[in-house]
């Protein structure tokens, strides 16, 4: 079984890099995802895989069925790209002006339709079903909560579900997880400052809301000395803007960022200090504020047994060098915790390099040399959950 299914995934994998590229060069926002929800259900037409009617709007969740009935596996890849100007010069760059893939969906999505390529060639050999989620809107819309909410993991229910995400700083290849919390919760809040404008040279006749803003950012760095140096929580400042003038003191700015946090008791301390400390500030230099605080992520939580079957497949199909246990959670946010707070589950990462560029960053490209990895994790994984996986003797 594993001779035929790593000749299988090396067969597939130039068509799936392929894939890979076209879903580069013609990135989507959330929830906007109709050509790639298109190109997806195009892959999959004339195979064995039933592609069902969208849940949301662009989202293809497909069943692939064995050779009698059983267990469930459910299999998720995001779709969605980034509002970003891409800056990497590559011949696959996007076409799409001010949005990139620059998360490694495009990654995700081309392995997941590896993975229903090669498990199509399985299905005389297992028993259940696949499931297919080809999600849109991870992307701040965090639309994997809408998708599980709308039931499309209903029926049937899985037995397992599993995900993965292409993580540069790590060795290339390498696949990487934990029991337990894997990702963290996040919020975003805005914060629009109430001021009085004024001409640039009477600034005694101005609430200047500039001036506050910046003692606000400044108390909202000191809040780090709060946190105790046993848990994490972090809050970043990642937008602030005020004015359009250089001779005119502005009536208002605004102020955006993002809080993250393992627990949530941690996390609602945080939150309420900035509102305080936010109303605190503007009240004693006589300006109001609107403080707006939205959490559309939770703690992503792998499940043990999740995990381990995840660390045995890794150490069978690739080595036992490609397994990495992860020591402490990610900050990042991740929808998919949405999926494993009711059924057993686990998300991996899948290393792109100790030195490939960031995430979210204007550079960034998905490593195409370990798609065969994300390949063979996947449907090692849910081989092994149906019942029919067996090492080759």
């Amino acid at each position: 079984m594993d001779k035929k299914l790593k000749t299988l995934v090396e067969r597939v994998c130039p068509e799936v890099i392929e894939l890979r590229h076209r879903l580069h060069r013609n990135p989507e926002l959330a929830g906007e995802e109709y050509q790639t929800a298109a190109l997806i259900r195009k892959t999959l037409a004339g195979t064995r895989i039933r592609a069902l009617k969208p849940f949301l709007k662009t989202d293809v969740v497909a069943i692939l069925k064995g050779r009698k009935p059983g267990r469930n596996v459910t299999l998720r890849a995001d779709i969605d790209a980034l509002p970003l100007v891409e800056k990497s010069g590559l011949p696959y760059a996007s076409k799409n002006p001010g949005c990139m893939h620059a998360c490694g969906h495009d990654g995700h999505t081309a392995i997941l339709l590896g993975v229903a390529k090669v498990l199509e060639q399985f299905t005389d050999e297992w028993s259940g079903t696949i499931r297919f989620v080809f999600q849109p809107g991870e992307e701040v819309a965090a639309l994997g909560k809408d998708l599980v909410a709308s039931g499309a993991l209903k029926d049937p229910r899985p037995d397992m579900i599993f995900a993965l995400h292409g993580w540069p700083g790590i060795s290339e290849g390498v696949i990487h997880s934990r029991t337990g919390i894997f990702m963290a919760a996040s919020g975003f809040f805005k914060l629009v400052i109430q001021g009085k404008g004024a001409h640039g040279s009477r600034p005694d006749l101005a609430i200047d809301p500039i001036l506050v803003g910046t003692r606000i950012v400044e108390a909202f760095a000191a809040l780090a000395r709060e946190v105790s140096p046993f848990e994490s929580a972090t809050l970043s400042i990642c937008r602030f803007h005020g004015g359009n003038n250089s001779n005119v003191i502005p009536d208002t700015v605004e102020i955006e960022g993002t809080v993250r946090y393992l627990d949530k008791n941690m996390g609602g301390k945080l939150v309420a200090r900035m509102k305080q400390l936010a109303q605190g500030l503007c009240s004693s230099m006589g300006a109001t504020c609107h403080f707006i605080y939205t959490e559309p992520y939770i703690p992503l939580v792998n499940h043990g047994r999740a995990v381990a079957l995840g660390q045995r497949v890794t150490e069978r199909l690739l080595g036992k060098a490609q397994w990495q246990a992860a020591q402490n959670p990610s900050m990042g946010g991740e929808d998919f915790a949405f999926y494993l707070k009711h059924h057993y589950g686990a998300m991996f990462h899948l290393g792109l390099g100790e030195k490939a560029c960031g995430l979210h960053n204007p550079h960034f490209d998905f490593n195409d040399r370990v798609i065969r990895n994300g390949i063979l994790l996947l449907a090692g994984c849910t081989l092994e959950v149906l019942g029919e996986a067996r090492t080759d003797p």
